[in-house]
């Protein structure tokens, strides 16, 4: 399912859908095709709505994952449960898997769907323990895994367990029947309370992974994990190294040249041709993307560059997230939690205290203290809701 806005991670989904994300270098959506095929899900169907075709170009066919992609475009919202209606001639042969296009997972998907069809039930959800389990769909699970509540983010007082549907769901075909045709139906909110009640749902317990995208402290700790499972240290073609400490594991490609005195801190990963100045720091659960630069004396922790942005000297960026081609001047800092969008210009000596925002475009002047979001008049400036 890739139809959402993601307006909970703007300023990053302005110009791209939520599963174009870039993530290590690649599109969200294609850690996630990928994923399917090594698990032998090689038949996928893509439900697009909002700059959909953005998808489409990500994936193409399919066929350099070792897939075969079908798509079916959303004229109207239709929920979850009504997208995939809209996708029912292409999923009438046999039990099928339904997850998000903005979800990162390792756990097994075949262990999943072999569970569904050892059961007798039309429905089998993936469900995972979760610290905070408000922003979710919610179940209590017996030991044979059967479902005997569900309740779709529960207000304080209803929160009765702490396992999380995923959104990753197996079902029967013939379910679909129960979904009315054209119109906004949603599976946690309008199908599952009447299968449940019914004793017509299991859940699976995950092991493993997951998280779904949907705002940008999930998206830092789904690219954490990612780093973290880097085997080893790979440097691919040439690579530029100055005098300079390198501790993996590091993936970094072609044309990267840091400079003198400069550290890099596993697990990091740079794409092409980035340059690092002198006595730069690159600290642990760190990407940075394709053309990227820092000049010398900047420090980056557990933050995360698209593609062109460009650090000033003697910047501070902890926990952030910059868009492509951004750039910064000498002696910024960045907190935790800070979100810039695309093409930003920030001026010397700016400070941005944590989880500020920052609409693509905006400009900031020399030596401000920044402690709210910035946002441009030409973009939307809803942060709620997919």
């Amino acid at each position: 399912m890739g139809g959402g806005k993601g307006t909970r991670l703007r300023p990053l989904t302005f110009e791209r859908p939520k599963p174009t994300i870039p993530v290590l270098g690649q599109p969200l959506v294609a850690h996630t095709v990928q994923h399917l095929v090594n698990h032998g899900f090689r038949d996928q169907v893509v439900t697009l709505g909002y700059m959909g075709d953005r998808v489409v170009d990500s994936l193409d066919d399919g066929s350099r994952f070792g897939a075969s992609m079908t798509y079916v475009h959303e004229e109207d919202k239709m929920g979850t449960a009504g997208g995939v209606k809209n996708a029912e001639e292409h999923l009438n042969d046999s039990p099928f898997l339904v997850l998000g296009g903005d979800h990162m997972l390792d756990f097994n998907l075949r262990e999943l769907y072999e569970y569904h069809r050892a059961h007798d039930c039309p429905v089998t959800i993936a469900l995972m323990c979760v610290d905070d389990p408000r922003e979710f769909g919610i179940a209590e699970m017996g030991a044979r895994g059967e479902i005997g509540r569900f309740r779709e983010k529960p207000a304080p007082g209803e929160v009765f367990s702490n396992l999380a549907s995923t959104g990753i769901y197996v079902l029967d075909p013939e379910l679909l029947e129960l979904v009315p045709e054209g119109r906004y139906f949603d599976f946690a909110k309008d199908l599952f309370p009447g299968l449940v009640e019914g004793g017509e749902a299991k859940g699976w317990l995950v092991q493993g992974e997951w998280s779904d995208v949907g705002r940008p402290s999930s998206y830092r700790s789904a690219v954490k994990w990612l780093l973290r499972s880097l085997p080893t240290t790979q440097l691919s073609g040439d690579v530029e190294l100055r005098s300079s400490n390198l501790k993996g594991p590091v993936e970094i490609r072609s044309g990267v040249k840091i400079g003198r005195g400069s550290s890099v801190i596993g697990p990091v990963w740079m794409d092409r041709d980035v340059t690092i100045g002198d006595d730069v720091l690159v600290g642990p659960y760190t990407s940075i993307g394709e053309g990227c630069s820092i000049d010398d004396g900047s420090t980056v922790l557990s933050s995360h560059l698209f593609d062109g942005v460009s650090l000033g000297r003697d910047n501070s960026v902890s926990s952030s997230i910059l868009d492509s081609s951004t750039e910064t001047g000498a002696g910024v800092g960045l907190e935790n939690g800070t979100v810039i969008g695309p093409r930003v210009r920030i001026a010397d000596d700016v400070t941005v205290h944590p989880d500020v925002r920052m609409w693509p475009e905006v400009s900031v002047e020399r030596g401000r203290d920044v402690k709210e979001t910035l946002k441009n008049d030409a973009y939307g400036v809803e942060t709620s809701g997919s």
